[in-house]
């Protein structure tokens, strides 16, 4: 790469840099569009989530087909693109039944309130840079706040209400359950999830999706923060619902979960929700450690205009798409994990991961607004970290020489354990390794009165004919 091309480069990044900043300190400026140009951008915001759900969906199926050696949908459509469509047309022509032990009034709310949320928090989040609409400059994004960040975790917060009016409303054990896991899983992954934003915080100085997009012109957070990163895509696959944390719909367990006694139009505002917010999810991914609607390093770096225009709009689409992908790929590799074993994940591993990262983030800027030297203080904390992981690992292997005598202890319940088989001892009941035998449950005698013809005459073992008047219980 030439000199010159690098200069115009380096200048063409600090004046996008440098706009994104100034419109992040400025948010009112989006008031300058005309309000004709900012409806249009809000139905435009409303269409592209619409879009992006059906095609979500279509693009699901086809890939968790594709994985199981099938075709998937074909009819509808070139490719089966419409099915989607075509099952929503359908979904609005069914029976829209309510349980007589409804709630009526809540339990019609309930689908609204879970949706409209998820629709809310696409008004801050930047889909590409400016663009020519109509003959004015505007850019692809609603509106923006100073802390667009926390309005998008407060929407998030909201949606969960309208699952548990949904539980409670519905008059139904299943439902309840549902609701309650649900918020359950909301409250310990919000937690995690908010503490993976504070590194982006700190090194962006601001909590504007705009500036943080501008500040990552030279590198993105996902480099920077990769257990930030890390954490928060966990986070974002507990928060949505999908597997393998799809516990309040576990339909081994619950029958469908929060939107069990729901149909017709009612259940498909819930299916919407849902995808909905995959895709708001997928966006903060990408807006927060993917550089937003930047083009990736290979392309920005050889090619100029990569960076302004629609083509902002197609790198933000491809971002949002291989989160999708990523969503899809573990519905269709992973088990559903068990109850405790996802609160363990939550409250144990994510959140104190999270508080020593905030930690170590912390130190590390202040030591460089100090005026350290970066690379000495990263070498010295990667210095650190390797020191403990060397610790940690010696000290397992001296306590596993201690404990072992030569011969491996046998499992519960199989030849020659000490002790029997206990379904219940971590907590949670669990089937039975090879090898393992369950202890005999006691049986209880069973009294029942025999049917006319089947007594025993008297003297003999052979059945022979009974009193019609003996109405004697006999043991078996």
């Amino acid at each position: 790469m030439g000199p010159q091309l690098s200069a115009g480069l380096t200048t063409l990044d600090g004046s996008a840099a440098a706009a994104g900043v100034q419109l992040a300190a400025d948010p009112v400026g989006f008031a300058s569009d005309p309000w004709w140009l900012i409806l249009f951008k809000a139905v435009l915001v409303f269409a592209f989530c619409v879009v992006m759900t059906l095609f979500a969906i279509w693009w699901e199926r086809k890939v968790v087909a594709w994985m199981q050696m099938r075709i998937g949908p074909k009819h509808v459509g070139p490719q089966g693109l419409l099915q989607s469509l075509a099952d929503g047309v359908k979904l609005a022509f069914k029976e829209d039944i309510i349980v007589k032990a409804a709630d009526k009034p809540v339990y019609i709310l309930a689908p609204v309130v879970a949706m409209v949320p998820a629709f809310m928090a696409f008004a801050v989040i930047p889909m590409g840079g400016q663009v020519s609409m109509f003959g004015h400059q505007t850019h692809l994004q609603l509106t923006d706040l100073p802390v667009g960040v926390l309005y998008i975790l407060a929407t998030a917060s909201v949606g969960i209400y309208g699952i548990v009016l949904a539980g409670w409303s519905s008059g139904s054990t299943y439902p309840l359950l549902g609701s309650l896991r649900s918020t359950a899983q909301m409250i310990s992954y919000e937690v995690a999830m908010g503490l993976s934003f504070a590194g982006v915080f700190l090194y962006a100085g601001s909590m504007s999706t705009s500036e943080i997009v501008a500040q990552q012109t030279d590198t993105w957070y996902a480099v920077l923060l990769p257990v930030s990163f890390i954490i928060y895509v966990i986070a974002m696959v507990g928060e949505t619902n999908r597997a393998p944390f799809d516990l309040p719909e576990a339909e081994g367990e619950l029958v469908g979960g929060f939107h069990t006694e729901y149909s017709s139009l009612k259940f498909a505002l819930f299916f919407l929700a849902e995808y909905v917010n995959m895709v708001v999810v997928s966006s903060l991914a990408t807006t927060l450690f993917l550089g937003g609607y930047r083009a990736p390093w290979p392309i920005s770096a050889v090619w100029d205009g990569a960076n302004s225009g629609w083509w902002t709009l197609l790198w933000y689409f491809l971002k949002v798409q291989a989160f999708l992908f990523m969503f899809i790929w573990l519905r269709g590799t992973l088990p559903r994990l068990r109850y405790d074993q996802f609160m363990k994940l939550g409250w144990k591993v994510l959140i104190p991961t999270s508080l020593a990262w905030l930690l170590l983030v912390a130190t590390v800027r202040a030591l460089k607004n100090e005026g350290y030297d970066y690379r000495n203080i990263v070498l010295g904390i990667a210095g650190a970290i390797i020191v403990v992981l060397v610790l940690s690992v010696v000290w397992d292997m001296l306590r596993g020489a201690e404990d072992d005598d030569g011969e491996e202890e046998p499992l519960p319940g199989t030849p020659g354990a000490k002790e029997p088989f206990d379904p219940m001892a971590g907590g949670f009941p669990v089937p039975p390794l090879p090898g393992q035998e369950l202890p005999p449950v006691p049986r209880r005698n069973v009294r029942r009165t025999e049917p006319v013809g089947a007594a025993v005459g008297p003297g003999s073992s052979e059945p022979g004919p009974a009193d019609p008047t003996d109405t004697t219980d006999r043991e078996v």
